[in-house]
């Protein structure tokens, strides 16, 4: 079925997501939609968040999308539940394949969530990897100061390593020996982070388990795509276009990108 794969997300953090979903399915096409201009959704009230992610999913419907992927961790807490009873195609969120990847790879079962405040303060991913081990103990904290890092392209040099160090002496003492990168935002620190933690602790993120996910529904579905040549990915920003377009360019290795600028009511 050759409709896109609808992927939404507050800024760039989700196309960490849409990456994976591209190496796993290269025969798909992806529309993504990056608030940008609203960024970052910590902060803001889940009923917030959840108006804003509604917004993005209809504007990828009138795209006649087969499958919708919430690629930000907030707006899964916010969304996911109301976005899966009302929309007649699938729906899929983050958070639970995150929580999956990290009962996976730890051994202790200690796990830690770093997330926005607003993910942190819904207590999804507490709950999810309970549902998977209930015996299991989850460290949590918020790194409100980690997307607008991201946002900025400014995730790779000393300023970024100083602070992501600075963020996570927070949990100095905490014991754990996998950490979930709670925010698709965050693997583009995961380098420092994985520094700061050194080599006793595995550093997952959601982005390969979602992909999955994906992957699984299409073929239950029989939805898969067979494009004769290779499709041909549009991205949408409410922000600014050429800093989504370096990100872009400099994280998913495409040449001249195909970008539109996307408005949202203000109300």
């Amino acid at each position: 079925m050759n409709a896109p794969i609808g992927v939404i997300d507050s800024g760039v953090g989700g196309l960490t997501v849409a990456k994976e979903i591209m190496k796993l399915l290269p025969n798909e096409q992806i529309y993504y939609i990056g608030d940008n201009a609203r960024c970052p959704y910590g902060p803001r009230s889940l009923q917030e968040v959840k108006k804003y992610t509604w917004q993005m999913a209809q504007a990828l419907m009138k795209k006649r999308i087969k499958m919708l992927v919430i690629a930000c961790n907030t707006a899964t807490a916010a969304a996911l539940n109301s976005l899966q009873r009302k929309l007649p195609i699938p729906v899929i969120g983050v958070i639970f394949p995150g929580a999956r990847a990290a009962v996976k790879n730890s051994s202790s079962k200690n796990i830690a969530v770093l997330g926005t405040l607003g993910t942190v303060q819904s207590g999804a991913y507490e709950k999810a990897v309970k549902s998977l081990v209930s015996s299991a103990h989850v460290v949590q904290l918020a790194c409100p100061r980690f997307v607008p890092l991201v946002e900025s392209d400014e995730y790779e040099g000393e300023f970024a390593r100083k602070m992501v160090q600075e963020t996570l002496s927070q949990i100095e003492g905490e014991t754990f020996d996998t950490a979930i990168l709670g925010c698709t935002h965050y693997p583009l620190l995961q380098g420092f982070i994985e520094e700061v933690f050194g080599e006793g602790v595995q550093v997952v993120s959601s982005a390969q388990e979602t992909a999955k996910d994906v992957e699984r529904h299409l073929r239950f579905a029989q939805k898969f795509a067979d494009w004769k040549r290779p499709p041909v990915h549009h991205f949408y920003t409410s922000g600014s276009l050429p800093i989504f377009q370096t990100i872009i360019e400099k994280w998913l290795k495409i040449e001249e990108p195909v970008i539109h600028s996307i408005r949202f009511p203000k109300t």
